[in-house]
């Protein structure tokens, strides 16, 4: 890419001086005409940080989509008994819409300003190597899974689950597109320990460059919208790190209303001992496969579908104790 400088000189001049456009990647040097053409970096931050949230959404959960359309992948699927309608798709798309659009585009020109006071690179190149990004995205994995693990907890609290968490357990089989169907407060809330992580570290080290908080942001919507997947395959994450959380884990979640509270891994849940039914659970069907081994396909997924729908009922007995909470304290 050859840039003509001649067009907007004080642009170049004021945001890349003394910068060697030809020793600069592709990437790069499209993100610096990104900036010079959009000439302000608060809404060419802003922009860029809202369409590339959009893309990825709704670009990684169109696979799902199509899988859940093919009765193929039904025998990877953890509740083969429940495959989202058009319709429900459709609701879900309308929901997430309405909140991206009401909390995280009217927030998102406020993202820029503060990155910069704290001291974030924004519009600078070169970029930071992968060496130098890969910690810092690690970081913000464990300090976003801690924080949503006693965040998610507090929402499953009587008052903010009947007004606030309760929309997004509306589907106990979750899929891909349902990773963000949530109450905009929910999105405000649970969004915050996406952007926290990084604001937190910028502020501390002064070294921390924007398109690092957009590769943890670009794994962090896959992350999330995969563990909603409600599918678990052979080659799912979770079966090659077993600290890995995963569908196969917080698809238990939104079955049995209880339990698996944290994002990305397990071990917060298991230290704190939140993931006892779900263990209970997966011993049960264990147990059950290894006492029917001789017996026939369709006996076995009869029996899983049993123990499936008696933790479905404890889970509906514990949600109606949640949203009766206020009326037993009374």
């Amino acid at each position: 890419m050859v840039f003509n400088t001649t067009l907007t000189p004080s642009l170049y001049d004021a945001m890349y001086p003394a910068t060697d456009f030809s020793s600069l990647s592709w990437l790069e040097q499209q993100w610096v005409s990104w900036y010079v053409t959009i000439g302000n970096p608060v809404l060419a931050t802003g922009l860029m940080s809202f369409l590339l949230h959009e893309v990825v959404y709704f670009g990684r959960s169109i696979p799902w989509i199509i899988i859940d359309a093919m009765p193929y992948f039904r025998k990877w699927k953890l509740q083969p008994n429940k495959i989202p309608t058009p319709k429900e798709q459709w609701e879900c798309t309308k929901q997430v819409l309405f909140s991206h659009f009401t909390i995280e585009l009217p927030l998102i020109w406020l993202f820029h300003p503060t990155a910069e006071a704290l001291g974030m690179q924004t519009h600078q190149v070169p970029f930071p190597s992968l060496k130098t990004m890969a910690p810092q995205v690690f970081l913000f994995f464990v300090f976003e899974d801690f924080f949503h693990f006693v965040a998610h907890q507090a929402l499953h609290y009587g008052p903010l689950y009947k007004h606030i968490h309760k929309i997004h357990h509306k589907y106990s089989a979750p899929f891909g597109l349902a990773a963000e169907y949530a109450h905009p407060a929910e999105v405000f809330i649970l969004g915050a320990g996406t952007i926290l992580g990084p604001l937190i570290y910028c502020f501390f080290t002064q070294n921390l460059h924007i398109i690092t908080v957009y590769l943890w942001i670009v794994l962090r919507l896959f992350q999330a919208i995969d563990a909603h997947s409600g599918y678990d395959f052979p080659w799912s994450l979770h079966n090659i790190l077993p600290f890995w959380s995963g569908a196969e884990h917080h698809d238990f979640h939104h079955m049995a209303f209880v339990n698996n509270y944290s994002t990305s891994f397990r071990w917060w849940d298991r230290i704190f001992g939140t993931d006892d039914k779900y263990r209970e659970y997966r011993a049960k069907v264990k147990a059950a496969k290894k006492a029917m081994k001789n017996a026939s396909a369709d006996d076995v997924k009869k029996l899983e579908q049993k123990l499936m729908d008696e933790v479905k009922a404890e889970g509906l007995r514990a949600e109606a104790e949640v949203e009766n909470y206020k009326l037993k304290m009374n």
